[in-house]
């Protein structure tokens, strides 16, 4: 198997497996217990959140352990709305969200609140010029992705962060895709609110967190016990927790390599593609992209058919979002960025991981030469088009 899914999950790193395994046999106790057995379960927790707060810049007391990052960014959203409520109903947010943040804006304009949704250009980018003319005296939140689950693309966070503390507007991001692949300082950024999730960088499903910047009075998300500073109710994930630390701790020692080796074997790639399959573009920024991620449109051609052809030669790729598999609309991502919806739907995404070689993205190339090669003799709509050429 040629495994290029790595937007959708990754695979748990056999040292991050080890670390969580004490945790669901030895160090099983409550961590909210008093009695040994409880104690260790309670000190595993508080260094995975020492060890997740540093590689952000942040404080240990300002990470939140969740589900995941849809469970971070529903609670910074409608907590961030509820707490502002006093100073305004307006949100600002972008057309190519995860829908995580798309549907939960959506849930809060039924109850009053107005939100702004931002176009973005050709290439996935935010205008800055927009969203300054964007803000009211009633804004309250700014919530854009740090990159883009789909096309890759890395947003300006650093200008957004810079005007929205300037304007005293809570500035949350969700960088599901971006935290453990490329630096991220919430200080240095000027964020408020940051939602990740620990199987994007090797670590297991199940486990998320959000950070808040301390002094900001948001509400808790699930209610019942006092655990996660009374914020978010529940016995801790610990085995969770401890993976998604391990992880984090990974991904920093290997980042620097990993970014260099990752963005040259996506290049290749692209430059592969462009000089072997004619009628497709890249979907997304060329410079301004996560290391890993490819993402293009072929035209003439089914994305899901391509999908499923791969998957017969034991490649794994994917259409677009893993979270709108089984849809038949076209990505609301790619149409944000303009294209048609014939080429929405042709579109391929691919994305590395540092197990990836130059050998296997060869081979891609000439699956996906093949593939296209054959659905395009079976499109009527290729074969016109090159009627028309002649």
């Amino acid at each position: 198997m040629i495994y290029l899914d790595n937007a959708a999950t990754t695979k748990t790193a056999p040292e991050v497996v080890e670390a969580m395994l004490p945790y669901f046999t030895e160090c099983f106790g409550n961590p909210g217990a008093i009695y040994s057995a409880g104690f260790a379960g309670r000190k595993a927790v508080n260094e995975a959140r020492r060890i997740i707060a540093e590689a952000l810049g942040a404080k240990p007391e300002e990470i939140y352990f969740t589900a995941g990052g849809t469970e971070s960014d529903n609670w910074a959203i409608k907590a961030a709305a509820e707490s502002c409520r006093h100073k305004g109903r307006h949100i600002i947010t972008t057309k190519i969200e995860h829908h995580a943040v798309l549907h939960t804006c959506t849930y809060l304009e039924k109850r009053g609140y107005e939100v702004t949704y931002l176009e973005v250009d050709r290439e996935g980018l935010v205008d800055l010029k927009a969203l300054r003319a964007a803000l009211r005296p009633d804004t309250i939140l700014i919530s854009v992705m740090f990159a883009n689950n789909e096309i890759g693309v890395i947003e300006p966070v650093k200008e957004i962060g810079d005007l929205a503390r300037e304007r005293g507007i809570l500035f949350h991001t969700d960088a599901v895709q971006a935290f453990g692949q490329i630096p991220v300082d919430v200080n240095l950024l000027h964020i408020d609110m940051l939602s990740a999730s620990a199987h994007k960088l090797n670590g297991p499903k199940g486990m998320g967190m959000l950070y808040i910047r301390s002094g900001l009075k948001v509400g808790s998300f699930l209610h019942g016990g006092g655990q996660e500073k009374g914020m978010r109710a529940g016995t801790e994930n610990v085995p969770g927790i401890v993976g998604f630390a391990a992880a984090v701790s990974r991904a920093g020692r290997m980042m620097e390599d990993k970014i260099r080796r990752e963005s040259a074997l996506r290049d290749y790639l692209i430059a592969r593609i462009e000089e072997q399959i004619p009628y497709c573009s890249l979907n997304g920024h060329r410079e301004r992209r996560l290391p890993g991620n490819v993402n293009f449109s072929f035209r003439f051609v089914q994305g899901e058919a391509l999908v499923l052809m791969l998957d017969m030669k034991g490649v794994c790729v994917s259409g677009g979002s893993a979270c709108t598999s089984g849809s038949t609309d076209p990505s609301h991502v790619l149409l944000a960025l303009g294209l048609n919806p014939e080429d929405a739907e042709g579109a391929l995404r691919m994305t590395l991981s540092e197990e990836n070689t130059k050998e296997e993205l060869d081979t891609v190339v000439e699956y996906l030469k093949d593939s296209v090669r054959k659905l395009r003799e079976m499109s009527p709509l290729y074969e016109a088009f090159l009627k028309k050429r002649k």
